[in-house]
């Protein structure tokens, strides 16, 4: 289960892999009757986990990638195509899946390459939402998703033992 902890200037928003799993589907569950689809775009990295999800709930057997780096760990950067899928033209018939729209910038550049795709992502928050077709949950545009493949289980210090170390 995720716990938001605020901070100075965002809410970091842990994700385990039970609630990806739970929120993607849910996404599913929004596309089952918007179909048939050619296929499944998986947006990488982080697109490819929903894409898969996705790709069985709906049993669609096409799934390929489109590669665009923008993130290094927390901060966005100027997008990069690395890799444009195959034969899928204007997007016709096509769903685009990643993550998250965070700012739209990714979802922006994809819709120019294939206007008639259907774009759908797990979390939006409000700079992206007009940039995409549907989506399971909303969260602040200051709020930081850790999803599951970026975190690890670690031992946590007790808070009273923080409170401690700051007077000393």
């Amino acid at each position: 289960m995720s716990s938001f902890e605020d901070q100075d200037d965002h809410i970091d928003m842990p994700i385990s892999w039970e609630e990806m799993h739970r929120h993607t589907k849910s996404l599913a569950r929004k596309l089952v009757d918007a179909g048939p689809w050619k296929g499944i775009i998986g947006v990488a990295r982080g697109g490819l986990v929903p894409a898969c999800i996705i790709a069985r709930e709906l049993d669609v057997h096409l799934v390929e990638t489109l590669c665009i780096s923008s993130y290094d760990h927390k901060a966005q950067g100027s997008a990069k195509v690395l890799k444009i899928p195959t034969e899928v033209g204007d997007g016709t018939g096509w769903l685009v899946i990643d993550d998250l729209v965070d700012t739209g910038n990714t979802f922006r550049l994809a819709r120019e390459m294939m206007p008639k795709a259907y774009f759908a992502a797990v979390y939006a928050k409000p700079q992206g939402k007009p940039t995409v077709d549907n989506f399971t949950m909303e969260v602040s545009q200051d709020t930081w998703i850790h999803f599951p493949w970026d975190l690890e289980v670690r031992y946590s210090t007790p808070l009273a033992d923080v409170k401690k170390s700051a007077k000393t």
